[in-house]
């Protein structure tokens, strides 16, 4: 069964695609002045890797349904929250331990990006 645009993951799609231009922009334009080179290099790389990954969210949600297809979907959401989500809030100045979800995340994109690949392969099979 194909998943559409009215899905509540074809909504999370849209989602995650705004929210990363918005923070990009909010980054660019709110933010200048305010953070250090360090810490606007933090939101740069969780901006990056937001865009990045909403694309790829959507790529699996075009996909449809599938457990391969819905794996990539719910990991790269998952992703997107602990991975770019820790570094906004580190540029933004929370505490140090709001790290630990950083490589979380990263492990997420991880496992998505293999269940994307997998659902592509059945595509083709």
């Amino acid at each position: 069964m194909r998943q559409t645009a009215r899905s509540p993951a074809g909504l999370l799609v849209g989602i995650a695609g705004a929210s990363a231009v918005l923070l990009g922009a909010f980054g660019a334009h709110a933010l200048r002045g305010v953070l250090d080179p360090a810490h606007r290099e933090l939101w740069r790389t969780a901006v990056e890797y937001h865009a990045w990954h909403a694309l790829a969210l959507a790529l699996a949600v075009g996909l449809g349904a599938g457990r391969a297809g819905r794996c990539a979907v719910a990991a790269f959401a998952l992703g997107i929250v602990l991975f770019s989500g820790s570094l906004y809030a580190l540029a933004l100045g929370a505490p140090r331990w709001v790290g630990i979800a950083t490589p979380f995340g990263g492990v997420a994109f991880v496992v998505g990006w293999i269940a994307l690949g997998m659902s592509l392969r059945r595509l083709r099979d």
